[in-house]
């Protein structure tokens, strides 16, 4: 069965998870994020098969999120670099760190975002580019852009449409006397 593409998707979040929404990939991104850069660094640190790892650092090469280096003529071996766009990645890893301590850290966390040259432990927030103020991500919300078809217009004021609707039907319901 072939697997459906997404790349075209007007949904920024379908398109990235066509790029990076296999598991290993993700992996593989953290941890050439936090230095790996070799084959067998990164097959020791995964315990992933060489053809499986083969193909998932192939697919972030050909996305444009590693780009692939020799370090070595005979034989020829490369390593795995982070590109721009890959290292923007880290966001998106800091992001699920965030998430996952907050709903899979039972036992306490295993790993924490920090500011590098303090030490201080990070929350996660959004910035106003107007005045660089923080916005904690519970009070963001998304709408539509200024490119956005009348198809993800629709999708994207659906729950306010909803919402509204059931208002409407609240105020519409006798009331009961007690």
């Amino acid at each position: 069965m072939q697997r459906t593409k997404l790349t075209n998707a007007e949904c920024p979040i379908a398109r990235s998870l066509d790029e990076v929404g296999e598991w290993w990939s993700i992996l593989l991104m953290r941890d050439a994020l936090q230095g790996l850069k070799r084959f067998d660094e990164f097959s020791q640190s995964l315990g992933i098969a060489p053809n499986m790892l083969t193909r998932r650092l192939n697919a972030l090469v050909d996305a444009g999120m590693l780009k692939r280096v020799p370090y070595s003529q005979r034989p020829l071996r490369h390593e795995y670099l982070p590109t721009a766009k890959g290292k923007d990645f880290s966001r998106v890893l800091m992001a699920f760190i965030d998430w996952g301590n907050r709903h899979y850290a039972a036992d306490g966390e295993s790993v924490q975002v920090v500011h590098h040259e303090t030490g201080a432990r990070l929350q996660l927030a959004f910035t106003d580019p107007a005045d660089g103020r923080a916005v904690a991500p519970q009070d963001c919300a998304v709408q539509p852009g200024p490119v956005a078809s009348a198809q993800m217009r629709e999708r994207l004021t659906l729950k306010q449409r909803l919402e509204a609707s059931a208002g409407e039907q609240m105020l519409d319901q006798p009331r009961r006397k007690g």
